[in-house]
């Protein structure tokens, strides 16, 4: 009889060579990030001579001629972390909560309207680009951040993730736990549903977080005051004759920008994992 069992050997030459693939892809995806970051260290001079791994002692000097040639790094930061936190925690909030009224409410018309607003996840956005523009323009909300923040809130697309993961997740014998105890409606999504639902949360926060951030049309269109510029905007501007030939000012410019995104990242992944390992646990 032939035992199917692999020897103690053959299991660690196993683990060995997964661990050893995965390692080769993690340096494969980090490596632009690095050079990016060795470049914003390095001068031009450096840049346009030779290859190097090894950073240099530029970065400040960079970021200073980004200052002194008018660019407000500051202000554009801000208004990006402004705008893309914000309407990052309205929108899981508001797409959260309609999922769970999808999951769990049954009123008339609930399959047409899921339907409807699937349907939207495959219209692109940019064709209603015009009609946008000119509604903010009666709303008066033109050169401000309202129309970058609120239509986070009707995110088709993170609703449906959200729903699935209800669907799996979370039993309505324990939301009519919640009621029988006298629970509000709101009280139960907070404190009961919202904990449940931390990594599908943090999986969208990170995904709306990135979008949010790298939004450069919508801006350039309704922005008009540059003080209110932000990082996808000011890097453009480097593009300019002023920064064209200042290679380590735009690489630092652009490491700027890529920074909150993998803070953000490294800080969300953790409960991404958790999620993983929780969902693959049956009693």
């Amino acid at each position: 009889m032939i035992s199917n069992t692999s020897s103690p050997a053959a299991r660690r030459i196993k683990i060995t060579a997964m661990y050893a693939i995965l390692v080769l892809f993690a340096l494969i995806c980090l490596f632009p990030f690095y050079m990016l970051f060795v470049n914003a260290t390095r001068s031009t001079l450096q840049i346009q001579g030779s290859i190097s791994f090894i950073p240099s002692n530029w970065f400040f000097k960079n970021y200073r001629s980004l200052i002194d040639n008018g660019l407000n790094v500051y202000r554009a930061f801000f208004n990006s972390l402004f705008i893309a936190s914000v309407s990052t925690i309205l929108g899981i909030y508001v797409s959260a909560l309609t999922a769970f009224a999808f999951h769990i409410y049954n009123f008339k018309g609930k399959t047409l309207l899921y339907s409807v607003l699937l349907a939207t996840i495959m219209i692109p956005g940019q064709l209603g680009l015009i009609g946008f523009y000119q509604f903010m323009l009666q709303l008066n909300w033109l050169d401000s951040y309202f129309p970058l923040i609120l239509p986070s809130m009707a995110a088709a697309s993170t609703v449906f993730f959200l729903r699935q993961f209800y669907s799996g997740t979370l039993p309505k014998e324990l939301i009519e736990a919640a009621r029988i105890d006298g629970a509000p409606e709101f009280m139960t999504f907070n404190f009961i549903v919202l904990p449940i639902s931390v990594p599908a949360l943090a999986t969208v926060g990170i995904g709306a977080f990135v979008g949010s951030w790298n939004n450069y049309l919508m801006p350039f269109i309704l922005l008009i005051d540059e003080n209110k510029y932000t990082m996808p905007m000011l890097v453009q501007m480097l593009k300019t004759n002023v920064y064209a030939t200042n290679l380590g000012a735009i690489y630092a410019g652009l490491f700027i920008t890529v920074l909150p995104l993998i803070v953000v990242y490294l800080s969300l992944s953790r409960f991404i994992v958790g999620g993983v390992t929780l969902g693959g646990v049956k009693e």
